[in-house]
């Protein structure tokens, strides 16, 4: 078996993980750090030498330096390594298959807006366009209005929304196709007439920069909307709003699944919608219907007929 360097064959890998996996970049920069901080913690040598003796010693000093839920990402990332140098003989034993991991995560409620701070949220954009005179700042007004409409219209991830194409908002059908993890398609009606309204209202009046620029969103530059304009586009309203919350692009996904639930929506029916690949992950908005447990408890429980 030939010798090869660790940090040498981490190269090898990324570029396998990217040309024949076609992984996104996100994922393949996520996999290079963490597994250059393995390299460096293990130190470079060759791979075939590597036991499961240092890897719980890796392991150990992962857990003293990072929350469980990164924990268990950096070791996904070092598992998946592994395999790989398996797949390619680079090593005749996995040192993983000898290693029995596990993680106590605690339960981290995703954090939702109340429907009435989104009222108040969406309502200060439309008068803000409202009492706008500019021509100009009326345009990137109702762009912002698109934005944050489709956030909540759809639960759609942040990195979901910058990345539309034209060809993927269909205004005829009322449908956008959308490119979840993992390159998965999904499809999404837009179900409120008020929502696809400003999307074609955003459509006609940036046809010119949406197709030079070939994404559905732009910036005041012509350019593809990023994640952060749409970060500190809300962090204004909400501050012009005299919203005291910080209201982040994701807390728009989880109150929208959060509310759908809390209207009997069938949770299989949120899972697709959000383009869950497991329904496991979705379970975690059965914790936060609160207002749905308290209507039930109120008026099914049977102690409310007592009389004593």
């Amino acid at each position: 078996m030939i010798q090869k360097d660790l940090e040498t064959t981490i190269g090898q890998y990324l570029t396998f993980c990217r040309e024949q996996k076609r992984l996104d970049e996100k994922t393949i920069k996520a996999y290079k750090i963490d597994l250059r901080q393995f390299c460096s913690q293990i130190s470079d040598c060759d791979p075939a030498l590597i036991t499961s003796t240092m890897l719980e010693t890796y392991v150990v000093s992962l857990h003293q330096a990072f929350q469980p839920k990164t924990v268990k990402r950096k070791i996904a990332s070092v598992k998946a390594f592994f395999h790989y140098l398996e797949y390619r003989d680079i090593i005749e034993i996995n040192p993983f298959h000898k290693l029995q991991l596990h993680f106590r995560e605690p339960v981290i409620l995703p954090k939702t807006i109340p429907l009435a701070t989104v009222e108040r949220f969406l309502t200060e954009i439309y008068h803000t366009y409202n009492a706008t005179d500019s021509p100009k700042q009326k345009r990137y007004i109702l762009r912002d209005i698109a934005v944050s409409e489709l956030l909540f219209g759809t639960g759609i991830r942040i990195s979901e929304l910058c990345a539309l194409r034209p060809e993927d908002i269909n205004l005829t059908d009322q449908s956008i196709l959308i490119y979840g993890k993992g390159d998965k398609e999904r499809r999404l009606q837009i179900g409120t007439p008020a929502v696809l309204a400003v999307l074609t209202r955003y459509a006609n009046e940036f046809q010119e920069e949406i197709q030079q620029c070939n994404r559905f969103f732009v910036n005041q530059c012509g350019r593809p909307l990023s994640d952060q304009s749409v970060r500190r586009m809300i962090n204004k309203y909400t501050s012009h709003a005299a919203i005291d919350q910080h209201i982040t692009p994701h807390m728009f996904r989880h109150t929208f699944a959060t509310s759908l639930l809390e209207a009997d929506v069938d949770i299989r029916y949120i899972q697709e919608m959000l383009g869950h690949s497991s329904i496991n992950i979705t379970q975690i908005y059965t914790h936060v219907a609160l207002s749905k447990q308290r209507d039930i408890l109120t008026t099914k429980h049977p102690r409310k007929d007592f009389h004593l």
